[in-house]
């Protein structure tokens, strides 16, 4: 009973433990990612803004208006901002507990980084759920809001602010002229005013010395009131067919003019717009889906319905075409449905003055048929295009729930393996990351568009993509795989160059474990032994034929790299700076592969007469081959060197 109950108090106290630290992660993450939220959120609507800011600026829209079609974009924008967010908040998150050494605490702990991580991946399920819905119900309404604004926007006439000094176009079929503006009255003067709307060769032009603009009560028309002027028209239309041109000239002194030019903002209808692909949810594009197929496959039918007929009419025609006897015969040839078509004698059978009606006929069939079939090609284009679009749209209500798991197993394990917390380096990574995610989503996009690829296969190319990324970071972070760790790199790319490595033995200011002489002293004399007889039975300077035939293999350097290693871990523990200083001397020899560049004696020997590769493989070794020689027999001068047993202990 004792045991039972203090089991059930430990497991309680473990549970309780557990729980805090899911509370610790979840408040650890939620602000970030509330804040990585709605900055990125403001930077791709920036975006947005900039993309179309021309259509927006000078058309005296609303505060109120502005502020409602950036709502709707800013809704619209959620899809790109949503797994970036939670892509740099996850990899911030486990960024700081990682370079607080939280992280390590609770490995130590025994609580794994999967289990650590599972808060998070419970709440970015119900993200991931929420976003699906957000796709299928939320973002199509908000997209329809969004650009049947942006359209309405777009066909809105420009505020009217015309410039001094220079010709304004912005009024359909008119073009103004002000040379001078009073700001206080505004009164205008020296205008020109050209009405093009007949054509620039039967223009209208108004001169006046002073007028004044306005606006209609409903804001439909431009109101012109031009004072001490003149008018010139061009009475073209009047005598089309004379090469003398009427002319007209009036002088006014007070006119007034009304020009078509409504500056309302008038909304467009939405459901123009609902009507299409980013407007409909999940039922609604199946059921568009099942509408283009059979349309798709209509139009498949009728073409080739069309293109059987076709062919039954030539039969027709090759069967009951007029014949006459050929020349030198005594009977007319007979053609039937079915027999060898001779193109050359049924136009034979022709007379000559009908065949240039013939070739006339016969080219208006062809064209007609022309244009048929490439008018049925364009029409079944258009709809693939469309049939592909709506998939496409279909598709992406799952894209967006995947793309934000993924994420989160790739933000996670990476901030837990680069141990960076703060806002510089997970947000370099960050970015770069999902440039990439971006750059590949948008080519599988564009080439499942264009009807490149299956649909489904580019839409799904960056969860392709990104998935083996994510499981392959998951599983580093899992084993404490030093994936980032500059220094691991260093060393493979110095041993693939062959660079050479100095030692730094440090001398210990506190020494707790002492050195087994015993085994020191037989290592060094194995180590001595070795090099001797590795230096015995090798040159600084290898011949063709001995490099070929293996005389630097590299299990014996590595060998004597490897006694080499143990034998300054093991005196590294001295108290005596001259071993200390010794063992800095002592060269860290490692095989290299150009001083065996095949391991096996086959290629071996077809490099040794292929000439061109094989000479210049051996000539590029030799001064790696001297430079192992000379670090061997440094390391036989180090070990032979008198080195008492009392040094060694000291």
């Amino acid at each position: 009973m004792e045991y039972d109950a203090s089991c059930a108090v430990e497991s309680y106290l473990n549970m309780r433990v557990v729980k805090r630290l899911y509370l610790f992660i979840l408040k650890s993450f939620l602000p970030l990612f509330a804040m990585t939220f709605f900055i990125v959120l403001f930077i791709v609507l920036m975006q947005f803004l900039w993309r179309y800011i021309d259509d927006l600026v000078g058309k005296g829209l609303s505060v109120g208006l502005l502020g409602e079609l950036f709502f709707y974009a800013a809704v619209s924008m959620v899809p790109m901002a949503l797994p970036l967010a939670i892509l740099l908040a996850s990899l911030m998150t486990f960024g700081n507990l990682g370079e607080k050494s939280e992280l390590t605490a609770i490995k130590a702990s025994g609580v794994s980084l999967v289990k650590t991580m599972s808060p998070l991946i419970v709440l970015i399920s119900f993200v991931a759920v929420g976003a699906f819905f957000f796709q299928n119900d939320v973002l199509p309404r908000a997209q329809v809001k969004m650009w049947t604004l942006l359209f309405s926007a777009r066909q809105k006439s420009p505020e009217l602010e015309i410039p001094e000094g220079a010709f304004y176009d912005q009024i359909p079929g008119y073009s103004l002229y002000v040379k001078h503006k009073n700001r206080e009255t505004g009164m205008l003067h020296d205008v020109m005013i050209y009405n093009v709307q007949k054509g620039g060769e039967n223009a209208t032009i108004l001169v006046a010395d002073s007028a004044r603009l306005a606006f209609t009560k409903d804001s439909r028309y431009l109101y012109l009131h031009l004072f001490q002027g003149e008018q010139f028209e061009n009475l073209r239309d009047q005598k089309a067919g004379s090469a003398n041109v009427p002319f007209r000239r009036e002088s006014f002194l007070d006119k007034e003019v009304l020009i078509a030019f409504d500056n309302n903002f008038n909304r467009l209808d939405e459901g123009g717009m609902r009507s299409q692909y980013v407007g409909k949810n999940m039922k609604e594009l199946q059921q568009s889906l099942d509408s283009l197929s059979v349309r798709i496959d209509s139009i498949g039918h009728d073409a080739g319905r069309q293109f059987d007929r076709n062919l039954a009419y030539m039969e027709l025609v090759q069967a009951s075409a007029p014949h006459t006897s050929a020349p030198g015969t005594s009977a007319p040839k007979a053609y039937a449905s079915g027999a060898e078509f001779n193109l050359d004698s049924l136009l034979r059978s022709f007379e000559p003055s009908r065949l240039d009606g013939v070739f006339a006929g016969a080219r208006s069939a062809v064209g007609r048929q022309k244009m048929e079939v490439e008018f049925r090609a364009i029409q079944l284009n258009d709809e693939w295009k469309r049939f592909r679009r709506h998939q496409i749209e279909l598709i992406k209500k799952f894209t967006l729930s995947v793309a934000c798991i993924i994420f989160l197993f790739i933000g996670a394990p990476l901030g837990a393996i680069i141990r960076k917390g703060g806002l510089g380096t997970p947000l370099v990574i960050s970015v770069l990351l999902f440039l990439f995610y971006y750059i590949i989503d948008n080519t599988g996009y564009k080439l499942a568009r264009d009807g490149h690829w299956v649909v489904w296969v580019g839409m799904w190319l960056s969860t392709f993509v990104l998935l083996p990324l994510g499981i392959f970071v998951t599983y580093k972070a899992m084993n404490d795989s030093a994936v980032f760790n500059p220094d691991l790199y260093k060393e493979w790319l110095r041993r693939r160059l062959g660079l050479p490595e100095s030692r730094h033995v440090p001398m210990k200011e506190v020494v707790i474990n002492d050195i087994p002489v015993g085994s020191a002293l037989a290592l060094a004399e194995n180590l001595m032994l070795d090099s001797a007889a590795w230096l015995a039975t090798h040159k600084p300077r290898p011949t063709y034929a001995a490099y070929w035939s293996g005389t630097y293999a590299p299990a014996q350097i590595d060998t004597i790299g490897e006694e080499a290693d143990r034998l300054v871990s093991l005196l590294s523990d001295s108290r005596d700076p001259m071993v200390i200083a010794r063992l800095n001397r002592f060269p860290t020899t490692r095989s290299l592969w150009i001083l065996c560049p095949a391991k096996k004696q086959k290629m071996s020997n077809f490099l040794k007469w292929f000439f061109p590769a094989g000479v210049l493989l051996y000539l590029l070794s030799l001064p790696y081959a001297q430079r192992v020689y000379n670090e061997i027999r440094v390391l036989y001068n180090c070990v032979t060197l008198p080195l008492t047993v009392k040094e060694v202990d000291k």
